[in-house]
């Protein structure tokens, strides 16, 4: 009965923003738990070729990279286009990729608000909407397509870096997560999020740099690992996770529930 509760044996999934980071970690994770073919796309054709050759040749199944900009509702159409010309059916979306903006407040800039609004909050909502249709075509009562949303810990608590438009646009996707949720699950589609708190990434420079400072505000002692961020993501998208909607799971070592305002979300 549980021997296969996380594999992704066979299944078709689409990571975007995922040639580094957080994306590479997940799509890593789906590959060595049996999933079939990762698409991972991002902005640089270069990076983003070179992860999907990388994380081919460690893993039985395939990953293909897609370098599309979605920072735009066209962008979005035009990666959900490719998917559909490749896939009669998506098992798997991760809306992963992402922007991040500090100013001060008084100097905050109208572009470092729409840059990270469009692309963090916007996006992830028309690519869902443009891969139904496949995502549709997946699921079933049996076994569920999954959207996976990539949300923050700045989302959930107020973080002391001045990150207005960063933090605003996390708590949309978790409050977006609930209410796609709610609409999704009536064609058997499960959309949850995960909020990371600190791991080493372009976008968090703290922990990938000064990894050892940043764990002592941590309550676990470390920042987190590949394996932390890839095993709930497993968790979600496998049928380990069938029964979770509309929820996010903070992965943070403990500083959303165990600690006050921190520095180290991201």
């Amino acid at each position: 009965m549980f021997k296969d509760l996380f594999s992704l044996n066979g299944r078709i999934a689409l990571v975007t923003g995922g040639s580094r980071g957080i994306g590479k970690m997940i799509a890593a994770g789906f590959l060595a738990q049996g999933a079939a073919k990762v698409y991972i796309t991002a902005r640089k054709a270069g990076p983003c070729e070179a992860t999907a050759k990388e994380l081919s040749s460690a893993y039985d199944g395939e990953c293909i990279a897609l370098p599309i900009d979605i920072s735009t509702v066209a962008g979005c159409d035009k990666l959900a286009g490719e998917i559909i010309k490749l896939e009669p059916k998506l098992d798997i979306l991760v809306n992963n990729a992402g922007a991040a903006w500090g100013a001060e407040f008084d100097e905050f800039p109208e572009s470092g608000w729409d840059k990270v609004m469009d692309l963090n909050v916007k996006s992830l909502f028309f690519l869902t909407k443009a891969l139904a249709k496949p995502l549709r075509a997946a699921a079933s009562a049996e076994r569920p397509a999954k959207v996976i949303n990539i949300a923050s810990v700045d989302g959930i608590f107020v973080a002391a870096t001045e990150t207005y438009s960063y933090a605003a646009s996390k708590a949309a996707v978790i409050h977006l997560t609930r209410r796609m949720a709610a609409k999704l699950i009536k064609d058997n589609i499960n959309v949850t999020a995960i909020a990371p708190g600190a791991f080493a990434s372009d976008m968090n420079r703290a922990a990938r740099d000064q990894s050892d400072a940043v764990a002592k505000r941590v309550p676990a002692r470390r920042i987190g690992t590949d394996e932390d961020m890839a095993g709930v993501a497993i968790y979600l998208a496998s049928r380990a996770g069938d029964y979770v909607v509309g929820n996010t799971i903070a992965v943070d070592g403990g500083v959303v529930y165990a600690t006050a305002g921190s520095e180290i979300a991201g």
